[in-house]
């Protein structure tokens, strides 16, 4: 038997890096980690120890503990921005991430225009939203577009957005509009990540289409799945934007967020004690669903 070269293991012996060596390349790091620290990190922490507080623009400042957090649970605003924000956030991650499949599975396959198509789709992305939601408020005014094919179609006419039963779909519609070209993108790379022998095989066993993608596509997307579930959920249950420009939480509160709260309560009646307080009730509310969902697109058969 003839060895071919490179055949046997050679143990490689990894030097490790002298201390001046790895001293400069920490001043290279630090920098870049002291910037991250103090407008990351910093701010964060601030947050959290505020919300144990009575801090007011220009008032004294004192230790009130969890009193924040009792004022937050006697709240009905806080409930009210609760039950819009969990709306919201339930009609939009599911829709945005088949939408973002959908298109995935679409322009998976190279065609004619392939290239056009998915660039359409990720426009939206990078869109400002202030600007689109200028534009979809005329969308969905009185007398714009979206009434009058309502009304064609034989639906009730109407601003969506003055409506209280409405105005969330409407809000929805456009949010699932403006990100679900983002998802495709990683729904799309792993899709083409995917070895084609998978798919081959199944078809060769007589598999249909359906069940081809139930049962080699679909586990294959589980990882890119959790992460881009994590990306909407923790995207709507921060709007704000959208909402400030469309709606300013109207009508009678029927689009009144929890960030909105946190906006008013800060900026609008300077009680940055009790908003940092509905920061960290936030925080503390992403991290429980993100756990869940761990438990469910991202755990490992």
């Amino acid at each position: 038997m003839v060895a071919l070269p490179g055949s046997r293991r050679q143990r490689v012996r990894v030097r490790r890096p002298s201390a001046r060596e790895a001293g400069t390349a920490l001043l290279f790091v630090l920098p870049f980690l002291l910037l991250f620290v103090v407008f990351r990190f910093g701010p964060a922490i601030a947050g959290v120890v505020l919300g144990f507080t009575d801090y007011t623009v220009g008032g004294d400042t004192g230790f009130v503990g969890l009193e924040n957090f009792r004022r937050l649970v006697d709240d009905p605003t806080f409930w009210s921005a609760l039950r819009v924000t969990v709306l919201f956030t339930v009609l939009s991650v599911p829709l945005s991430m088949l939408a973002s499949l959908g298109m995935a599975l679409l322009t998976r396959r190279a065609f004619r225009g392939a290239k056009l198509f998915r660039s359409i789709f990720f426009l939206p992305v990078v869109t400002s939203l202030v600007l689109a939601g200028v534009v979809f408020t005329w969308v969905f005014a009185e007398d714009g577009p979206w009434s009058r094919v309502m009304g064609a179609i034989g639906l009730p006419a109407g601003s969506w957005l003055a409506d209280s039963v409405l105005v969330v779909p409407a809000l929805v519609l456009v949010s699932v509009w403006s990100r679900f070209g983002y998802g495709m993108l990683i729904l799309l790379a792993r899709l083409q990540d995917i070895p084609a022998e998978l798919e081959e095989a199944a078809l060769t066993d007589g598999a249909s289409a359906w069940q081809r993608f139930r049962y080699v596509t679909l586990p294959q997307l589980r990882p890119a799945l959790f992460f881009v579930a994590i990306i909407e959920t923790t995207v709507s249950v921060q709007v704000f934007d959208m909402i400030y420009v469309m709606t300013g939480g109207g009508p009678v509160r029927s689009s009144y967020s929890i960030v909105y709260l946190l906006y008013d309560q800060g900026f609008k009646y300077f009680d940055l004690g009790y908003a940092s307080a509905i920061g960290v009730a936030l925080f503390v509310m992403t991290i429980i669903v993100a756990l869940i969902q761990r438990l469910t697109l991202g755990r490992e058969e």
